[in-house]
């Protein structure tokens, strides 16, 4: 995509918002996609699951439909990695595809776009600080930085309400 062609934006939190209810967040990765799973509240984040990407027969997002089902989702939000230039890169494209596919078949629960710059290297930073490194790293990192994208859009819903006087 080439730098001067509009590109699609982050979801501003509180816009439209389904109130109480469970929420996915969804780090997309080229191997792997980190979930995340919200309280009903929704107040805090946990992390739920890693799928195996499969960019070919798309089984890891008929998994992600079978868990929004699964835990009554109002929401889904999935990371859009942004460069620091705030441009869209090739993973960029990768978490918009996702997205697309996710939302025509979870419809009518949203789908939205959080900015997600360096949740993956913050949820690797604070495993390696809790200990987790290695291959055990990899199996969890994609489900922290899940958390770490969830928390961030929670937290900045609750930010928007309380702004608007709607606790």
């Amino acid at each position: 995509m080439a730098d001067d062609a509009p590109q699609r934006r982050p979801d501003r939190p509180g816009e439209s918002d389904p109130g109480r209810g469970r929420r996915l967040g969804v780090d997309v990765g080229s191997v792997r996609v980190g979930i995340a799973l919200s309280d009903p509240g929704p107040i805090l984040a946990s992390p739920l699951v890693t799928l195996t990407r499969d960019a070919a027969g798309d089984k890891d997002v008929d998994q992600l439909v079978e868990l929004v089902t699964e835990h009554d989702v109002v929401e889904v939000v999935v990371g859009l990695p942004r460069t620091l230039k705030d441009r869209h890169g090739p993973a960029a494209e990768a978490a918009l595809n996702y997205a697309d596919k996710v939302a025509v078949k979870i419809a009518p629960v949203p789908v939205r776009l959080a900015d997600e710059r360096l949740t993956t290297v913050t949820a690797s930073r604070m495993l390696s600080q809790r200990g987790v490194k290695g291959r055990k790293q990899r199996d969890v990192v994609d489900q922290a930085a899940a958390v770490e994208i969830l928390q961030a859009w929670i937290d900045a819903v609750a930010a928007h309400r309380a702004r608007k006087g709607d606790t």
